[in-house]
């Protein structure tokens, strides 16, 4: 397993069959910059899933489109 530290908790997504909870966090692998991070986790943050990791930069645009999108 990487090393991490979750720096804030921004809110949780939705919770899976298994019981973990897919979240949105400020995260920092392996000593790096912290960076936005959605995947799952278990409840007590010792183990998670795959995951997507977006820079600042990336949420900066990902905001952007979010707020433009219409939701079907």
């Amino acid at each position: 397993m990487k090393k991490y530290k979750i720096y804030k908790h921004i809110g949780n997504l939705s919770q899976v069959n298994n019981g973990w909870i897919k979240e949105l966090n400020l995260i920092s692998w392996d000593d790096r910059e912290p960076v936005y991070d959605i995947r799952t986790w278990n409840d007590g943050h010792t183990e998670y899933g795959k995951g997507v990791t977006i820079t600042a930069g990336q949420m900066t645009i990902l905001k952007t489109l979010l707020n433009e999108m219409e939701v079907f």
